[in-house]
């Protein structure tokens, strides 16, 4: 009888022992490294740190002289830019309804939906949106020659001078062949268009057409909706 007891505190103490162990394994150690890919916890627990979405890329397919693609980018693409311009890369492409032949000496002649002076001012764009690549400043350039593009060589000194443009390496852009090449480049991507291009402006973001009617007359609220699509809606589009 007196083994059987020994015996049974024997295994009562084991069992003990074994409870402590499996207890202290649990709470002795942190919670568990987050997985690659989980979401981090701020430090109350209740809000998720989530990395900001890539920008929307905006892309402007228009024209100098043409009155919509004046009131898109003055009344809807600088406006949304000033409100959030970390939602947005802009890219310009400034062609149009326009065609080209090349003749005989292997230079490239342009015919533009709104005659010589259009295909002038396409040109100088074009020379402008590849020589000044800071954001805020090419937009504000394009902006500022749109408004009134019927002398393009003129309003594009004044927009330069105004916003501290340098000069001389756009004049040399448009006054060669290089300006007629870039134009050719811009006609090629938007004749690429699929659907094709039957508005001008047509205005893609992230590669996708959707609505062009909504895009036109809320840019903003469109941008809104494809940052939205990945993720949570910034607060700024709340």
């Amino acid at each position: 009888m007196f083994q059987k007891r020994q015996l049974r505190i024997i295994y009562l103490v084991i069992l003990i022992i074994v409870l402590v162990l499996v207890y202290k394994s649990f709470t002795q150690h942190g919670p568990p490294a987050a997985a690659e890919g989980d979401v981090e916890q701020t430090s109350g627990g209740n809000e998720a740190m989530l990395k900001p979405s890539a920008p929307v890329l905006v892309v402007v397919y228009y024209e100098t002289l043409c009155p919509d693609s004046k009131n898109f980018v003055l009344h809807q693409l600088q406006p949304a830019f000033d409100r959030a311009p970390e939602l947005m890369d802009i890219e310009f492409v400034p062609f149009g309804k326009a065609s080209w032949t090349t003749k005989s000496d292997g230079s490239l002649e342009f015919d533009c939906q709104h005659g010589p002076i259009e295909c002038e001012g396409n040109t100088i764009h074009a020379c402008v949106v590849e020589a000044v690549r800071e954001p805020r400043t090419r937009l504000a350039m394009v902006a500022c020659m749109i408004q009134n593009n019927i002398m393009p060589r003129d309003i594009f000194y004044r927009c330069a001078k105004e916003h501290g443009v340098e000069i001389e390496s756009i004049k040399k852009c448009y006054d060669s062949p290089h300006g007629a090449e870039l134009l050719k480049v811009h006609g090629e991507a938007t004749h690429a268009l699929r659907p094709a291009v039957s508005f001008i402006p047509t205005v893609t973001l992230d590669g996708a057409q959707y609505v062009q009617k909504s895009i036109l007359k809320d840019l903003f609220g469109n941008v809104c909706q494809v940052v939205a699509g990945r993720g949570p809606k910034p607060d700024v589009c709340k």
